[in-house]
């Protein structure tokens, strides 16, 4: 495994499920522009795992106005039976993890992990922080989905702030892996 770089979410949205890759939906265009990759280098590259908390469409929890609503939670009976066997394989590899939704940061952050996303996003320069000291950069984030937009607008700093660094830091992974990223 090459993976410089943990991708770990919650589950694939009906979309991706059905294209039979993760994040391969309006919520993966944002977060591909988030980390300043093309679709070739986020699926092609090697140097990124994506491991959601699961990997089927957990269905809709139907309470919107179309009986569709948001998706359901990911089941936990997932993660649970084959989840520590996967990060086994990749995890004191990685440079960069992102955990993207509440679901992948409780698991990984377990009661560490802030109760509100604001909180827990907001604690970035911490993270960074710790990076530079020599550590991985373990990033919490909002799910890209167009569900957190109106938190997006109510919180520029993110992508003002937060982005650019992570961007610098994946093309600084890429370019050590002989990758380098060319301008977007």
């Amino acid at each position: 495994m090459t993976a410089r770089i943990g991708v770990f979410s919650q589950a694939p949205g009906n979309l991706a499920h059905q294209g039979g890759k993760p994040f391969l939906d309006p919520s993966g265009d944002r977060l591909r522009r988030w980390m300043g990759l093309t679709e070739d280098q986020f699926y092609g590259s090697g140097l990124i795992a994506i491991v959601p908390m699961a990997f089927c469409f957990p269905g809709y929890d139907g309470t919107g106005p179309t009986g569709r609503g948001g998706d359901r939670p990911p089941p936990r009976i997932c993660a649970e039976k084959w989840r520590n066997e996967i990060m086994a394989m990749i995890d004191d590899r990685l440079e960069i993890v992102l955990l993207i939704g509440r679901y992948a940061q409780e698991w990984h952050l377990g009661k560490s992990a802030a109760r509100r996303l604001s909180d827990a996003v907001g604690q970035w320069p911490s993270h960074f922080a710790d990076a530079d000291r020599g550590g991985e950069l373990i990033l919490p984030m909002p799910h890209p989905s167009w569900r957190n937009t109106a938190w997006l607008k109510r919180h520029p700093w993110f992508e003002a702030e937060v982005i650019p660094r992570l961007q610098r830091r994946i093309a600084d992974v890429f370019a050590a892996a002989g990758q380098p990223l060319t301008a977007r």
